[in-house]
């Protein structure tokens, strides 16, 4: 990922979560944007870096970009950890946010040659934010996961997909096991239905959100219009979920992607410039396969 397409996904998280400050003000709580323009300026320092010409000027320049990326680093952990301790809506921005961050610093350890660095640095980075995430998925599994398997969400939310969190989690869960863990969850859904929307996080709805009704605000669980919008954004919820993972899963990816130059012996540069064979491929098909002489011994990326 180039310094110009993380400047683009910066730019639309900021964006997202400007649209989040009003909802936050509703509970008195207030979010800084402002190291957003320090992460900004350490994207333009890296640019205009890589487009110098005397070595010098060129690692000099890189090397404070890096430092931007770092702070970066350090301010986005400090705020997901305390986003989770609150249970907020913007959790998986400040995710997001940190893994660019990453990936921006590897991007100029590589633009250096340094590769060996830019793999540590992407390992140390994929193994803080995976621990995040797991525990975000289990936030907004809710206390009842059984709830994503709710008969209206049968066209949008099967078994198979619930399976597809859960393996993420533990490669060795199957449709089976998921069932099993859910079998009693079913029941209790029903028993104890009041008890586990009250369980509710920030992060999925909070009554804050709610209009107030004829008996005033803060409505409880009883009223129904809370349950209502609870159920009504489940399904979003879970795309979310299913998105983060699969962004976790490109992080990852690019473990290997940088094990195999390292491998190979071949310059980060030399890297981006290889293409296609001229040979024809199928009709609309846009992958490009590198085949080394000899296999490489590529390692798990966590």
């Amino acid at each position: 990922m180039g310094f110009a397409v993380i400047a683009q996904r910066l730019n639309e998280l900021e964006k997202r979560l400007k649209q989040a400050e009003e909802l936050l003000n509703k509970v008195n709580r207030k979010i800084d944007l402002s190291f957003y323009a320090n992460f900004h300026a350490g994207i333009e320092l890296a640019l205009n870096a890589f487009t110098m010409t005397k070595p010098e000027n060129r690692r000099s320049s890189a090397l404070q970009a890096i430092n931007r990326f770092l702070e970066a680093e350090h301010i986005y952990k400090d705020y997901t950890v305390n986003e989770l301790s609150q249970k907020s809506p913007i959790i998986d921005k400040y995710i997001l946010t940190l893994s660019l961050a990453y990936i921006a610093e590897a991007r100029c350890h590589l633009e250096l040659e340094e590769h060996e660095t830019a793999l540590r640095r992407f390992q140390e980075g994929a193994k803080f934010i995976r621990l995040l995430l797991h525990k975000y998925i289990e936030l907004m599994l809710t206390s009842n996961p059984a709830a994503y398997l709710h008969p209206q969400f049968k066209s949008q939310i099967d078994l198979h997909k619930l399976t597809q969190i859960y393996q993420w989690i533990d490669p060795n869960f199957n449709e089976n096991t998921v069932f099993e863990m859910q079998r009693e969850n079913m029941f209790k859904l029903t028993q104890s239905h009041d008890e586990w929307l009250s369980s509710l996080p920030s992060a999925i709805v909070d009554r804050s959100e709610i209009q107030w009704g004829i008996f005033g605000g803060n409505p409880t669980p009883f009223t129904g219009r809370f349950e209502k919008e609870a159920y009504k954004r489940l399904p979003q919820v879970f795309e979310v979920m299913e998105s983060m993972i699969e962004t976790n899963r490109r992080f990852e990816s690019y473990q290997t992607e940088l094990q195999a130059i390292s491998q190979l012996g071949i310059s980060f540069h030399d890297w981006l410039k290889l293409s296609p064979s001229t040979e024809i491929k199928p009709e609309g098909a846009e992958l490009m396969y590198i085949i080394p002489s000899k296999p490489l011994e590529l390692q798990p990326s966590i």
